[in-house]
Parts: structure tokens; C-alpha cells; sequence
């Protein structure tokens, strides 16, 4: 018996470093990730009160501050975490699109769209929200396109993706007030691709 209660003795470091390089790696990169997902949450709440308040503008430095954040709980977080992955590559993609990096997130929302279609199991919930972030994506790359004098050819399918997604949206929106709004995306990129250029010229870049 004391041999016995020896040698479990003799075991407990070699227990301890064991969990500490494998199931407790696990659960600090997961306490970090957790952390830095509320610091982005925060910070993006703050920056949306910010920017309805005073502007896009006034709120880019938290938007990038939340960028960053969301970038690092990504990064920590533990392989095989695939429901809060997306749900952060989302909010990252959303974040992205406020400092100067829509082009970074229209292709994320777009694969992040397309698995979330593929997968059965997956929250209807959070299609619905990066669907209706992508065709967000999709509406001011069109905005953009045009500005910059891209072909109609070029940018029209651009246009017409975006207001499919708008429809989508919806048609899947679970009250009247998603249901009006989503309605009123539809309308908006329809008349963004009738807009004569001149007349898109002539207006400011629309809050995202």
C-alpha cells in the first residue's frame, strides 16, 4: 500500500505538466479567446453608438480595435470550435468592413455563406446574419465599382447578388421589422444599379 501511495505521489508532476501541455493548453487558449471575444464585442457595441451618433468616421478607431480583437480571439481559439469560429469570423468580417478591408471580408462572408449553406446542422439563425452581411459586402463593393468607373457588365452581377441575398433574407426574416428592413435592401440595390452615375456621384457613401 505505501508503494502504491508512493508511486501515485512520484506520478502527480508528471500529471500536472501533462495537462498542462495538453487538455490545459486547451482551456487557457480557450479563456483567452473568450476574453478577447468580449473585448471585441465591446468595443464594436461602443463603435455602432459612436457612429449613429457622430458618424462612420468618428467610430474607425474603435471599429479597428475591434478588428484587431476579434482577429486574436480567432487565432486562440482551440481547434475543433466551429460554431463560435464562424460566429467570429462573422463579427471579424463585420469589423473589416469599417476599416478599409471590404474586399477581405466580402470573400469571407462569401465562404462563410456557402459553408453554412452546406451544412445541415448548422444555426439558421447565423446564415441569415452573414447572408445579410455579405449582401451588405456586396452592395458597396457595387457602390465602390461604380465610383471607380468598373463596366456595368462588371459590376452588375455584383449588384444583382446582393439584392438575391437581400430577398432571401427577406423572406426567411422571422418578424415584420427584419422582414421591412431586408425589404428595404431589396429596394435600395435596385435602385444602386438604375442610379444614373452622375447622380451616385453626387451622394456621400452610405453608413455600413
Amino acid at each position: 500500500m505505501k508503494k502504491l501511495v508512493l508511486f501515485a505521489w512520484l506520478l502527480a508532476p508528471v500529471a500536472a505538466v501533462a495537462y498542462h501541455y495538453g487538455p490545459g493548453q486547451d482551456r487557457l487558449r480557450d479563456d483567452e479567446a473568450s476574453a478577447a471575444a468580449q473585448h471585441a464585442q465591446a468595443l464594436a457595441t461602443e463603435a455602432r453608438e459612436i457612429a449613429a451618433a457622430d458618424g462612420d468616421a468618428a467610430a474607425r478607431s474603435l471599429w479597428a480595435q475591434a478588428e484587431q480583437a476579434y482577429a486574436e480571439a480567432l487565432a486562440a481559439l482551440p481547434n475543433g470550435r466551429v460554431a463560435e469560429a464562424r460566429m467570429l469570423r462573422l463579427e471579424h468580417a463585420k469589423a473589416q468592413m469599417f476599416v478599409s478591408q471590404l474586399p477581405d471580408a466580402r470573400r469571407t462572408l462569401a465562404g462563410l455563406v456557402e459553408e453554412l449553406s452546406a451544412d445541415a446542422s448548422a444555426d439558421p439563425k447565423l446564415l441569415d446574419e452573414a447572408r445579410d452581411a455579405l449582401a451588405n459586402a456586396q452592395y458597396y463593393t457595387t457602390w465602390l465599382m461604380r465610383l471607380e468607373g468598373a463596366a456595368r457588365e462588371e459590376w452588375e452581377p455584383e449588384i444583382e447578388a446582393s439584392r438575391q441575398n437581400y430577398k432571401l433574407v427577406a423572406e426567411r426574416a422571422s418578424d415584420a421589422e427584419q422582414r421591412e428592413l431586408a425589404a428595404q435592401n431589396v429596394e435600395s440595390s435596385i435602385r444602386l444599379a438604375r442610379m444614373d452615375l452622375k447622380d451616385l456621384q453626387g451622394l456621400p457613401l452610405p453608413s455600413q
